[in-house]
C-alpha cells in the first residue's frame, strides 16, 4: 500500500491559514471578474467560482484557469458572455461550456449539471441541475466540490471540502461507487490527485478503485491518457503511481508497469524491478534542469522513459546456471513493448517515437567502463541519440540505484569521463550534424549513376567512414569512395 501522507495539520490552525490563503488569492481576482458576475446577477442568474481555482485559493496557489458554474443555461450564458467580453466562443455547448474573454481575463462559464455514463458508453450523459449545491455533490472529490459566489464572495461547502483539504484527504462527495458509477475516469483522477497535492485517499475510495478500476475500459484512451499525463507532470509522479498499482487500476490502464512487480525474487537473485523503476523516476526528475536548463521540468519525455525502461525485463528474465540472472535484450523488448502501450494510449507521434527511442538506448552506455571507447563509439553514440542526447544522459545517470557505495562512484566517474569526451569531440567537430563529407549528388556526379539504393549504400559506407575517422575532407572521401567503388566490381 502507498505510504501515508504523515505531514498533515488537522487543527483549526490549518483551517484559520487555509481561509487567510484564499482570501488573499480572492481579493486579488481581476475586476472583469466581478463585472461578469454582476452581468449574471442582473439577468436573474447565479454565477459561481468552482472547483480548482477555489481549492488553488486555499493552498495559496494562483489560479490560471477560472471555471465558474451557473444557474443561466447555455444559449442565455452566451448572450450574457457576449455582451460583457471581447470575445466569446462555443467550447462545448453539448455540455453546457461556453468560453469568453475580456482584456487577459478568460472564463469557462458551464450551467448546473450532473453526468453519468450510460452502461457500455464511452461518452457521459448530460443532465442539467437546478442549484449550486446540486451541482457540487456530482463533482469528483470534496476539495473540487467547494465554490465561491460571485460577485458577493459568499463561499459554499456543501460537502466538507475545506475539512478534508486540512487533512489533506480525497473524499469523494457522495458513496465512491456511485461517483466512479458516474465517471469512471474519476478513478484516474483520484490517482492523478495524489500526485498532484500529495494528499491521500481515503479508505473507501481506495476500495472502489479497486473494486471499479476494470469501468476504466469504457473511458476513451484520449482521456485516459490525459490523466496519465497530468499524474506523471505532477510534484509527486512516484505516489500516484503507486495507488494505480496498489488498486489494480494500473494493470488496465499501464499493465507493463503493474507486470513489474511480478518479477520480485524470493531468492533475491536480483533486485525488486518495479522499486528500482520508481527510484529511477525519482532520481531522473532530481536531474531534470530548470526553464534555461537541456531538460526544463517537468519532461513528459523523461519521466515516461524512467518508467518504461525496464519493462522488458518480465519477458527476458532468465535463471542461469550457477544461479545467475538475466535479462539479455530487454532493453529491445521493452522499446516494443513501450511503443504499442503508448500507442494504445493515444500519445502523439513523436513522444512515441522519443520515449522508445530512450528505452531502446538505455542500456548503451553499460560496458563504456570496463574498455575505453573509441572515438567513432563515442560519435555514434551522439548520433544515435540525436537531439535525445540530454535526456539520455539523465536516464543514463538515474538508472544506478545500486547500495554499493562503491560502484556507483564507478559508475558516475565512467559517466562523467563520457560526458568529457562528448564534449572534447564537440570542440573539434559538430557531432549534432555527422554528415559524410559527400551529399548524395557528388556521389553520383563522382561514380556516374542514378539515384537509387546503391547511392544509399554509397552514402552510408561514407557515413561510417565519418563516424571510424572523424572528418576526411571532400579530396579524402572522394578517393576512399573511389577505392569502395572499384572493391564493388
Amino acid at each position: 500500500m502507498p505510504s501515508p501522507n504523515t505531514n498533515r495539520f488537522t487543527d483549526a490552525d490549518r483551517k484559520v491559514r487555509l481561509q487567510r490563503r484564499a482570501l488573499e488569492s480572492l481579493s486579488a481576482l481581476p475586476r472583469a471578474v466581478m463585472e461578469v458576475g454582476e452581468a449574471f446577477a442582473a439577468a436573474g442568474h447565479e454565477l459561481a467560482l468552482v472547483g480548482g481555482p477555489v481549492r488553488d485559493a486555499f493552498l495559496g496557489h494562483v489560479a490560471h484557469d477560472l471555471d465558474f458554474a451557473t444557474s443561466a443555461r447555455p444559449e442565455e450564458t452566451e448572450r450574457i458572455l457576449t455582451a460583457w467580453g471581447d470575445a466569446c466562443w462555443d467550447i462545448g455547448k453539448e455540455y453546457g461550456t461556453i468560453g469568453a474573454r475580456k482584456g487577459d481575463v478568460v472564463v469557462e462559464v458551464t450551467t448546473y449539471r450532473t453526468e453519468a455514463y450510460e452502461v457500455g458508453s464511452r461518452k457521459p450523459a448530460v443532465e442539467y441541475g437546478e442549484t449550486l449545491e446540486g451541482d457540487l455533490t456530482r463533482r469528483d472529490f470534496t476539495v473540487n466540490a467547494m465554490a465561491v459566489r460571485i460577485p458577493d464572495l459568499t463561499f459554499v461547502d456543501p460537502t466538507g471540502g475545506l475539512d478534508d483539504l486540512a487533512d489533506e484527504v480525497l473524499r469523494t462527495p457522495v458513496s465512491a461507487t456511485q461517483s466512479f458509477d458516474d465517471d469512471p475516469l474519476r478513478i484516474m483522477r483520484a490517482a492523478r490527485f495524489t500526485a498532484q497535492l500529495g494528499f491521500d485517499v481515503a479508505e473507501d475510495v481506495m476500495a472502489a478503485m479497486s473494486d471499479m478500476a476494470s469501468r476504466l475500459e469504457i473511458v476513451s484512451a484520449e482521456r485516459v491518457r490525459a490523466e496519465l499525463e497530468r499524474l506523471l507532470v505532477s510534484p509527486a509522479p512516484r505516489r500516484g503511481l503507486e495507488v494505480m498499482v496498489y488498486t489494480g487500476v494500473a494493470a488496465v490502464v499501464l499493465p507493463e508497469l503493474e507486470e513489474l512487480q511480478r518479477t520480485v525474487d524470493e531468492h533475491k537473485r536480483h533486485k525488486d524491478v518495479y522499486e528500482h523503476t520508481l527510484t529511477v523516476l525519482d532520481q531522473a526528475i532530481a536531474l531534470e534542469t530548470g526553464p534555461d536548463g537541456p531538460v526544463p521540468a517537468p519532461d513528459l519525455v523523461l519521466r515516461l522513459a524512467a518508467v518504461m525502461h525496464d519493462v522488458g525485463k518480465p519477458a527476458t528474465r532468465r535463471f542461469e546456471p550457477g544461479g545467475g540472472v538475466s535479462f539479455h535484450h530487454h532493453e529491445l523488448v521493452g522499446a516494443k513493448l513501450t511503443a504499442r502501450r503508448l500507442k494504445a494510449l493515444r500519445f502523439d507521434k513523436q513522444t512515441i517515437k522519443d520515449v522508445t527511442r530512450l528505452v531502446e538506448l538505455h542500456l548503451r552506455f553499460h560496458g563504456y567502463g570496463d574498455g575505453a571507447w573509441t572515438d567513432s563509439a563515442v560519435r555514434r553514440y551522439v548520433t544515435d541519440a540525436g537531439p535525445l542526447l540530454e535526456r539520455l544522459h539523465r536516464l543514463t545517470r538515474a538508472d544506478s540505484t545500486t547500495r554499493n557505495q562503491r560502484k556507483a562512484m564507478r559508475l558516475s566517474a565512467a559517466y562523467d569521463d563520457l560526458e568529457e569526451r562528448i564534449a572534447e569531440l564537440r570542440g573539434q567537430e559538430e557531432l549534432k550534424a555527422i554528415r559524410p563529407d559527400l551529399d548524395g549528388s557528388a556521389i553520383m556526379t563522382l561514380l556516374g549513376i542514378p539515384a537509387g539504393p546503391v547511392v544509399g549504400q554509397a552514402y552510408r559506407f561514407l557515413l561510417d567512414l565519418r563516424m571510424e575517422r572523424g572528418p576526411l575532407g571532400e579530396d579524402a572521401a572522394r578517393e576512399a569512395l573511389l577505392a569502395w567503388w572499384a572493391a564493388r566490381d
